[in-house]
């Protein structure tokens, strides 16, 4: 009898045993939508009221009031524990006017790219770029243009991502690939900030997985009047069949949108996939997205104010596009270049 309790007791040790040592090793599935809601419209709000505000004078390249919105870009940064990337000085990639003005016939002054960075926990030297441009066309006969959707929308999109993705770290649950918030100056002009940045990456473009790009997911267009669920995307299989399903199964998985293509038709008489800045990282065979809600009657215009902004639009696109990047960013493989981009 005496045996048959030894027996049992190290039976039920080493059972215990492998169940503990089970438990500490695996772990815990991460409850992405945690992170998907913490993309609040209030924080869009706040951020969009002052990055588009008249303090920043519109944010022409180069301009004292962009420079404004850049300092407010950092220190949000700063103040949600993400820092610049590994291998900066700072949070500026500075661009010089002679770049900028080099073949354009303009008289640009100097400006800057602004990055932040979170290093992934397992495949760090692989980065995506979530990119929007920050500076929009100034003031015009005296009047502001503020260029709340174009793109104060992408911009404030970004810190809201970033804060998100921080916060998954902070909790253990970081991204496995690095990931560079890139704000590019000059789109307006010539998408010359992330032309810079592809003439001179701070990561190997060859380590580039995809540029996730968002430039004005704030509003609605003509063709989506009676409803504001839906985002355009552009580009997504242009050069890789995995990024447009990465795209397809976020939105079906987290945030449930209209996926409209119709501006991705290479005959697309607009044009759109070769005028904001993921083109510049498309023409390097990097796999490019281009989120988008479609021109309206305030584009370029001293109306496009925050007060016409669609925030529960501007909040369901941003965590679209941050669960695109959760996907790329966690996915067991890169998106795979398979198509010409033709």
């Amino acid at each position: 009898m005496k045996n048959k309790i030894l027996l049992f007791a190290l039976v039920s040790i080493s059972i215990t045993g492998c169940s503990s040592k089970k438990t500490i090793t695996s772990k815990t599935p991460v409850d992405v939508t945690k992170y998907i809601n913490s993309i609040s419209v209030e924080d869009l709000r706040t951020h969009l009221y002052i990055v588009a505000s008249n303090e920043m004078e519109g944010r022409e390249t180069g301009s004292e009031g962009q420079k404004k919105a850049g300092k407010y870009l950092i220190e949000t940064y700063t103040k949600n524990g993400i820092s610049f990337p590994k291998g900066a000085t700072s949070f500026y990639q500075k661009i010089p006017a002679s770049f900028m003005n080099n073949g354009y016939g303009e008289k640009l002054p100097d400006s800057e790219n602004i990055w932040a960075y979170i290093e992934g926990s397992e495949k760090p030297k692989e980065v995506l770029v979530i990119s929007a441009h920050y500076d929009h066309i100034g003031t015009k006969d005296g009047e502001v243009y503020n260029g709340a959707d174009d793109d104060g929308s992408g911009t404030v999109a970004l810190l809201e991502i970033a804060k998100a993705f921080q916060k998954a770290k902070n909790e253990g649950h970081g991204p496995k690939r690095s990931i560079l918030f890139l704000h590019v100056t000059g789109e307006e002009h010539g998408l010359h900030g992330s032309r810079y940045y592809t003439d001179n990456p701070l990561f190997p473009l060859a380590n580039t997985i995809t540029d996730i790009n968002i430039d004005m997911i704030g509003r609605r267009d003509d063709y989506h009047k009676s409803s504001n669920n839906y985002v355009y995307i552009i580009g997504s299989d242009y050069l890789s069949t995995d990024l447009y399903n990465a795209c397809e199964e976020a939105n079906k998985k987290y945030v449930n949108l209209n996926l409209d293509y119709k501006f991705n038709d290479r005959s697309d008489p607009n044009r759109f996939y070769y005028r904001s800045d993921h083109y510049n990282f498309a023409k390097h065979n990097i796999p490019s997205v281009f989120l988008f809600n479609g021109v309206h009657e305030d584009y370029h215009k001293a109306s496009d104010e925050v007060e016409k902004i669609e925030f529960d639009a501007l909040t369901k696109r941003t965590q679209l596009a941050f669960s695109i990047a959760w996907e790329l960013a966690n996915a067991k493989f890169r998106p795979k270049v398979d198509k010409s981009g033709k």
